[in-house]
């Protein structure tokens, strides 16, 4: 099993940029493929980014490609996301997520708690 908590998100205004954090628990983090996905309120919840174990294949949708990159540091159970020039239809909250597989879908086995990304116009 893995624990994951999210942190950094905050209130930014637009064109602004924030990092957001994924801790995890344990010592298996690098055995997860590690997703991003966050949902605005009455929205469904989307992905945002995906990397894989290592590291070095990496997804995105459409709407963050160029604005956001996602990373991981195994030797510090630790992914992040690097937002810039956020745009107000940013805001949602935003998840981590650990899996096995390499998908898109919200196939994951374990989940974050969340962390609230606002951004102003």
């Amino acid at each position: 099993q893995v624990q994951l908590v999210e942190s950094g998100g905050g209130l930014v205004q637009a064109g602004g940029s924030l990092r957001l954090s994924c801790a995890a628990s344990g010592r298996t983090f690098s055995s997860y493929v590690m997703g991003w996905f966050r949902q605005a309120p009455g929205k469904e919840r989307e992905l945002v980014a995906v990397i894989n174990r290592s590291g070095g294949n990496t997804y995105y949708a459409d709407s963050v490609k160029g604005r956001f990159t996602i990373s991981r540091d195994n030797a510090r159970n630790t992914m992040f996301l690097q937002m810039n020039s956020l745009k107000p239809e940013d805001t949602a909250v935003y998840y981590c997520a650990a899996g096995q597989r390499y998908t898109t879908r919200d196939e994951y086995d374990y989940w974050g708690q969340g962390t609230q990304v606002t951004v102003s116009s």
